[in-house]
């Protein structure tokens, strides 16, 4: 796909991975759809995008509803929709089960669960639902990427988001197949642990610790995952898989 005057809409797009290919697709001419929750982050990346003919959305992706409204807006705004970016997502870390001397402390809730699965895993199906009505109605060919992770294998503390991030990736396997009839790709991009505002305010010795669990030594910046996802958008065999950018970090 030729990145120039395609219209890509990117979820969870106020901050962090979400800005930066936001950034780095408009700096290719891409016209950008930007969805968040958090509306003056929104506006902020809106205003400081290069390029003209970009739009942002407030949407709740765990809303049936508004998805609809959402992408219906970016739609007609954007003329047409030709990319999705599946990245909005979020954590709510905890131990299924912590126990100290067969005593038990907490457990995860299914609070903390329902949280992560909603806009992981739900979230992900209904923007991608979306988008791909959108192409099809069309008749335009596109792609979609779903943002997935590295803790996809399983991660300690991370059962709720671990489990959401298999789904992801498992889903983009089976929108690949379902959708190459009418010109869609699909395909996940797992990123490593980037260098965005979340683990900036860590505090300076647990970035050290996943530091030097990173055989390349460092994290990674946020344009490196940006270009990964340049990548799969402009190279049209690139379908049903899924990429790592994680530094060779296996958890």
């Amino acid at each position: 796909m030729n990145l120039n005057s395609s219209s890509i809409v990117i979820t969870g797009a106020g901050r962090g991975l979400g800005k930066a290919m936001a950034h780095d697709l408009a700096g290719q001419g891409a016209r950008v759809g930007l969805i968040d929750l958090d509306q003056d982050a929104l506006e902020k990346t809106l205003a400081g995008l290069p390029g003209t003919g970009h739009h942002a959305v407030v949407a709740d992706v765990t809303s049936e509803s508004r998805v609809a409204e959402a992408f219906a807006e970016l739609d007609s705004n954007l003329d047409g929709i030709d990319g999705l970016v599946n990245n909005a997502g979020i954590t709510r870390d905890g131990l299924l089960v912590k126990a100290r001397n067969g005593e038990i402390e907490s457990r995860m809730s299914l609070e903390q669960w329902q949280q992560v699965l909603d806009v992981n895993l739900t979230g992900v199906f209904l923007c991608g639902r979306e988008a791909a009505t959108c192409m099809i109605r069309a008749g335009r060919k596109g792609v979609i990427i779903n943002i997935c992770s590295i803790s996809s294998a399983g991660n300690f503390g991370q059962t709720n988001y671990s489990a959401a991030k298999a789904g992801v990736a498992a889903m983009a396997v089976t929108w690949s197949r379902e959708l190459a009839r009418h010109g869609i790709r699909a395909a996940s991009v797992s990123p490593g642990f980037a260098r965005t505002e979340l683990v900036a305010s860590m505090p300076e010795k647990a970035i050290d610790r996943i530091t030097g669990q990173i055989p390349a030594g460092r994290l990674a910046e946020p344009g490196e995952i940006a270009s990964a996802i340049r990548f799969v958008i402009e190279n049209d065999y690139v379908n049903g898989r899924d990429i790592a950018v994680d530094g060779a970090l296996r958890l």
